[in-house]
């Protein structure tokens, strides 16, 4: 989905954070604009967001640069930083190159940041596709990678030689899901779009705009596509041939519009938990008593990420702005009664516990990414 970023904090009174021109993030995912934060209480809940010593477990980041990282030390944050191969976008098509700009930057960055890697799902009707994967992997893992992603060009876009979707529980991937537990890694799964890219045309969807300038990947009245719910199960496939590998589901599993599915989901598999990146609006959507009862009932299951990117082509001061509005919003959404707006929707704060509050930003990354932390602890 797009990434809709926020405008700067004007100089006095109320935070007017308005909708600046669309862009595409790198892994292609909806960050809805917010509104309704106070100039005073954005600088008292980056302050407070600080304190817990924060993990954004789902950020691209392709550029190395002091202010940037000074960011980072600011609010005392750690980045696990993701990578992967999207043939759709020019500047993603290269998994060497991809791989090469994360790694420059994790070195710059002190500890604040670490590295999940991926694999070049394009490849994967080659000769000896596994082993050469398995290998790049375990080089990977050698220089810090701590988990993998494979994302939606699975399920929505790679065919194999009798014309159907290929699927994540493809047999050519199984190897890759038994090395990565193997070697104890986390398997991250960006797989399958929001509800709307399988429906009609909808004007009032957060995702229409998307869509519209994305038709690729818009499934509606392509050909016998894969329906969401087949690559859904593929997924959930790979979690029961692999009991022992932990898969973290990207963008609420991608169920963001249906909790009682994600709730079954979590009750079935003890091996899965899900990032809360760019469906910050979802949980908003919900009433706020069915908000806080999800989060308190699986509070151990949930992990705080954003989407966030950073690339060469961005103005840095822009976008330091547009992260720490970002946290700010999202702190005010989770720890506060403030009032949030998203999508033009608003929502009261959530206001929850502060060990609740510190599960979600802290302790669900470590124990769902073990090694989150890298050199600095």
């Amino acid at each position: 989905m797009k990434v809709l970023v926020f405008s700067g904090i004007l100089a006095a009174g109320m935070v007017a954070l308005g909708q600046q021109p669309q862009h595409q993030a790198i892994s292609g995912d909806l960050q809805a604009p917010v509104s309704g934060v106070s100039a005073g209480a954005t600088a008292q809940g980056l302050r407070a967001f600080a304190a817990i010593e924060p993990i954004d477990t789902h950020a691209h980041v392709r550029r190395s640069d002091p202010a940037f990282n000074a960011m980072l030390d600011r609010l005392n944050l750690h980045l696990l930083d993701i990578i992967l191969v999207n043939d759709q976008s020019p500047g993603e098509r290269d998994l060497a190159s991809e791989r090469s700009e994360a790694l420059e930057f994790i070195r710059s960055s002190g500890g604040r940041a670490v590295f999940c890697t991926s694999i070049d799902p394009y490849k994967m009707h080659n000769p000896g596709f596994a082993g050469h994967a398995i290998r790049e992997l375990n080089q990977d893992f050698k220089q810090g990678a701590i988990a993998v992603k494979i994302w939606k060009n699975i399920g929505m876009e790679i065919k194999d030689a009798n014309g159907h979707y290929v699927l994540p529980d493809d047999p050519a991937l199984a190897p890759i899901y038994r090395d990565i537990a193997a070697h104890n890694k986390t398997l991250v799964a960006h797989v399958a779009d929001p509800d709307s890219s399988w429906a009609p045309p909808d004007p009032t969807s957060p995702d229409y705009s998307y869509y519209q300038e994305n038709p690729f990947w818009y499934m509606y009245g392509k050909p016998d596509p894969a329906s969401k719910q087949q690559i859904l199960k593929a997924r959930d496939h790979i979690m029961e041939q692999n009991p022992g590998l932990r898969v973290v589901g990207a963008h609420l599993g991608s169920m963001e519009a249906d909790f009682p599915l994600l709730a079954q989901h979590l009750d079935r598999y003890p091996n899965f938990a899900v990032d809360m990146a760019a469906r910050m609006a979802y949980l908003a959507k919900l009433p706020r008593a069915d908000a806080i009862a999800f989060i308190m009932k699986y509070q151990d299951r949930l992990i705080y990420g954003t989407d966030l990117t950073f690339g060469a082509n961005d103005h840095v001061q822009e976008k330091i702005d547009t992260w720490e509005q970002t946290y700010a919003r999202d702190w005010a959404f989770l720890a506060t009664t403030e009032t949030v707006v998203v999508e033009g929707n608003t929502a009261k704060g959530l206001a929850l516990p502060e060990d609740v509050l510190r599960k979600i930003l802290h302790d669900n990354a470590i124990h769902w990414f073990p090694g989150i932390l890298g050199n600095a602890h």
